[in-house]
């Protein structure tokens, strides 16, 4: 079992009422290893200027953890079948929608990945789909939520 720790810290401004929901959302996040983020709501889910635009919101952290989870599960499977990944990109998106529920929840998220690899050996698609799957499966991220989760390959370079 591993356990994982964020501090998640918020502040009323001088100036902020709080009860007219007239405050900033802005805030910070805290990780063990000493790095701060800047965090806020979205600005499409609290409107500017209550919502900072510049600060990563729980909605981006949450694709950008999915994202990141199955490429580190992607760099391992591919060194282990002795390819060389010279760069790895994945532009993906997160659909926030209403649910089956009729709760708005992130409802799919689409990594779509590039991969340059190195050398001459090179996967064909259909291998490359099963890593991909593989890394999917792998993914504890991936395995912990009801968000369907799509990989598109974009191009093999």
């Amino acid at each position: 079992m591993s356990e994982y720790n964020v501090q998640v810290v918020w502040n009323k401004g001088v100036d902020e009422q709080y009860s007219d929901s007239k405050y900033s959302r802005g805030h910070q996040w805290h990780f063990d290893g000493g790095i701060t983020v800047a965090a806020s709501s979205s600005p499409q889910v609290v409107p500017l200027p209550y919502s900072v635009e510049a600060n990563v919101d729980p909605e981006e952290a949450f694709v950008a953890s999915l994202s990141s989870c199955h490429m580190l599960f992607f760099l391992e499977v591919a060194a282990k079948k002795r390819y060389v990944i010279e760069r790895y990109v994945d532009d993906a998106v997160g659909l926030m929608q209403v649910d089956s529920s009729g709760n708005i929840s992130m409802t799919k998220v689409t990594l779509k990945v590039a991969v340059t690899f190195a050398g001459s050996k090179q996967p064909s698609l259909v291998q490359l789909q099963k890593m991909h799957h593989l890394s999917h499966r792998q993914c504890f991220i991936a395995n912990s939520v009801k968000t369907a989760v799509v990989t598109e390959i974009i191009e093999v370079i």
